[in-house]
């Protein structure tokens, strides 16, 4: 019975990661791969259904998007790279170790920081200057633009998610914090996958696709913790 209940959320749950990992795409000449926002629903699935449903949901889904975008080489190592992301994060939350409230509040402060830290590095020092950008969806179709993206933008984005992420936590009175370094962890698994696959199996420049997943793995990170903690809310409110 169990079973038969968990197709539809697990079909949903892989869906989720496709459409979100093909929505926003763009590309990387060097590698020849892709820039995404698929992260951010790997994570949402993970810290919602768990390790199991977050490796499944997460590989398949995300070597779905690959197959339907034309990137068939990085199909293979997909599956497995990201369906360890989903999986492992799945753990890192399930066995978070028992503090106290204060404690989380604290480590979630420390993380929005973190956060902030990482987005105003990695944008100013990647993705500053002109910048085309791929949006497509399958019933609407797809088209492009050109941005100019400044460290003024960067340094708002930063501190837009720094305050997004403290407020969820104090709010929800759940850890965010730590949610947010399990999800942080599970995505340089991501970066260091994609980097071994494209150096060792695809001889590309790998080097430069690794700003372009820590910023996959950012964006993803401020995607789905607030929405990770919105939800909690709404479930424990409720449930009262």
């Amino acid at each position: 019975m169990r079973v038969a209940r968990d197709i539809p959320v697990t079909s949903f749950y892989t869906s989720l990661v496709a459409v979100a990992t093909i929505a926003f795409t763009i590309y990387v000449p060097a590698t020849r791969g892709y820039f995404n926002v698929g992260e951010s629903a790997i994570f949402l699935v993970a810290l919602l259904g768990g390790a199991r449903m977050g490796a499944f949901a997460g590989g398949v889904g995300s070597m779905l998007a690959d197959l339907i975008l034309g990137y068939y080489l990085f199909a293979p190592a997909t599956l497995v790279i990201k369906g360890l992301e989903g999986y492992l994060l799945g753990v890192l939350v399930s066995r978070r170790p028992r503090l106290r409230e204060g404690t989380w509040r604290l480590l979630s402060v420390l993380a929005s920081v973190l956060v902030f830290s990482l987005v105003l590095t990695v944008g100013t020092f990647f993705y500053s200057g002109t910048t085309e950008v791929s949006v497509g969806l399958p019933w609407i179709g797809s088209f492009g633009f050109v941005v100019e993206l400044s460290f003024a933008f960067w340094a708002l984005i930063g501190g837009a998610i720094a305050l997004v992420v403290a407020y969820a936590s104090f709010s929800a009175r759940q850890e965010t914090g730590y949610a947010t370094i399990s999800a942080l962890v599970s995505g340089s698994v991501m970066v260091v996958g994609y980097f071994i696959y494209e150096q060792l199996f695809l001889g590309y420049a790998a080097l430069a696709e690794v700003p372009f997943n820590i910023g996959q793995v950012l964006v993803g990170v401020t995607i789905a913790i607030p929405a990770y903690a919105s939800l909690k809310v709404i479930s424990r409110r409720s449930s009262q």
